[in-house]
């Protein structure tokens, strides 16, 4: 019996498989492999698989190199849609913000803040496609007869001549219109949370020095909520380079008013030309990438200030 004993194998003197750290380094791989794979397979995939495409023709069966790029950056067509694309970031994005802030000082000083903010609002409720039909009949134009336009329908008893709001030549500003419609509510609700952190006594020492309203707005306010501004900017930005809906429920890109996203839907689905529609989505990608570096910048420098 002792003999056996002594044979048989010490339970303190088994070893573990494997070490501390092997351990802990795969329980990190089993928590954080599902998101890695997910991002290698949806993300890192796809954007290299497009780069690829980017470099052969129409239907991906003749290295091209970057013939598809010098054709974007040259052809009229694709001109005006870069044009677009770029009247759509200045307005839009200034539209927006600057009506948002305006609309957020104005509601801090009502009694029915609450509800002037969810009136404002609700036209984010309305899908981009739904907001595009409405407007659509709001600029509604009849050559001949009565105009069932709401727009056309007011200039007229007002005693103007209608207009063909998506055809002319500020139909892209109409376009835009829509769009600030839908998304002041957005930045209105953003940055009124941020004036709401503006410390009132900071406010109330300038006005006791002597400091005008349009001053106390321009110098404290709008410096003390730069940061909060500059994340509804850039959220803007990125939302209106990828603009589709408003332009293909109300023009489909016609009149000079094709954008980016339209672009590429129609060169892939439409006209089936790999080349050039990978091309497009690769500018946008490209045009994102600035905008997104300097975001993680203003965040890093925020963090190293706290």
């Amino acid at each position: 019996m002792a003999i056996a004993a002594t044979q048989e194998p010490s339970a303190q003197g088994k070893r573990p498989p494997f070490s501390a750290k092997t351990r802990d380094a795969l329980i990190a791989c089993i928590w954080i492999g599902p998101a890695v794979a997910f991002v290698v397979v949806f993300l890192l995939y796809p954007v290299i698989s497009t780069l690829w495409t980017s470099l052969f023709n129409f239907d991906s069966t003749e290295f091209v190199g970057l013939e598809n790029f010098q054709k974007i950056f040259t052809s009229p067509n694709t001109l005006i849609v870069l044009r677009n694309n770029l009247i759509w970031l200045v307005l839009g994005t200034i539209g927006t913000v600057a009506l948002g802030l305006i609309i957020a000082v104005l509601m801090d000083r009502v009694r029915i803040e609450s509800a002037a903010k969810a009136a404002i609002f609700i036209p984010m409720a309305i899908s981009f496609v739904g907001a595009g039909v409405i407007w659509k009949f709001v600029y509604d134009y009849n050559a001949s007869g009565d105009q069932i336009g709401l727009l056309n329908a007011f200039i007229t008893r007002l005693g103007f001549q209608p207009q063909a709001w998506l055809v002319g030549p500020g139909n892209n500003i109409a376009l835009i219109v829509v769009y600030v419609w839908m998304w002041t509510g957005f930045c209105m609700v953003i940055l009124s949370a941020a004036l709401k952190g503006v410390p009132t006594d900071v406010l109330e020492a300038a006005r006791v020095d002597g400091a005008g309203e349009l001053s106390i707005f321009f110098r404290i306010i709008v410096p003390m909520i730069s940061p909060t501004i500059a994340v509804v900017a850039t959220t803007m930005i990125i939302n209106l380079l990828k603009i589709f809906d408003i332009v293909y429920v109300m023009t489909g890109g016609n009149f000079n008013t094709n954008v980016i996203a339209v672009e590429f839907y129609n060169q892939l689905l439409i006209f089936n030309d790999n080349g050039i529609s990978s091309a497009l989505a690769v500018v946008l990608l490209v045009a994102i990438i600035p905008i997104m570096i300097f975001n993680i910048r203003r965040f890093r420098i925020q963090e190293a200030q706290r």
